[in-house]
């Protein structure tokens, strides 16, 4: 590895957004490193869990042709409870993506994808407590207006966070990939959404 590869690296690990959550643990949110972390992503999206992230039965180089694709205009991340790797983000502009087909994006809009690894042990609130982060890391920038997911239809636990989360039923959309469900969540609906949770 040359000093460039190496000041990279460091830069694609320095920490963006971190916060501990009482009686849960400390999260923390870097930049995604495609050398270092798609071994370990690559190990999730095999899994009969993560089949909704569409990647299952995909060969390694196969999956990181894609990420190589994603890194040019989606914002990746990884999350890190503990230390440990929990969770992939994915932020991306719906005005450079296929979802803008299906409704009239505004200013301040982002879309996302959440990837949690294969849990060690069961901690009870878990994957709510990523959410919340990852919202939170999300409306910590003042630009950032509204989310907007489009997860599969047939995805019944993740429509069960967006619900508490504050996110709104918009329509469904078929995509190439799938049919989805079309949800948005201002960052008010979410605030509010927030205090009214457990």
């Amino acid at each position: 590895m040359n000093s460039t590869q190496q000041s990279n690296q460091n830069i694609e690990n320095q920490i963006c957004f971190s916060k501990k959550i009482e009686s849960i643990g400390f999260f923390e949110l870097r930049k995604f490193n495609l050398t270092q972390d798609l071994p370990i992503i690559y190990q999730w999206v095999q899994k009969e869990y993560a089949i909704y992230w569409g990647m299952m039965g995909l060969q390694y180089n196969e999956v990181k042709t894609i990420y190589q694709k994603l890194v040019e205009n989606t914002h990746i991340y990884i999350g890190l409870f503990q230390g440990k790797i929990a969770f992939l983000l994915e932020c991306y502009d719906p005005q450079e993506d296929i979802i803008k087909e299906h409704y009239e994006v505004k200013k301040g809009d982002i879309g996302m994808h959440i990837l949690v690894a294969p849990p060690d042990k069961k901690i009870n609130g878990f994957t709510w407590q990523i959410f919340k982060f990852i919202l939170d890391f999300i409306f910590s920038n003042s630009t950032i207006n509204r989310v907007v997911v489009e997860p599969d239809a047939k995805n019944e636990k993740i429509h069960i966070l967006n619900e508490k989360a504050g996110f709104v039923f918009q329509k469904f959309i078929d995509l190439p990939h799938k049919k989805a469900r079309l949800e948005f969540c201002t960052r008010q609906q979410y605030y509010h959404a927030i205090m009214n949770s457990n």
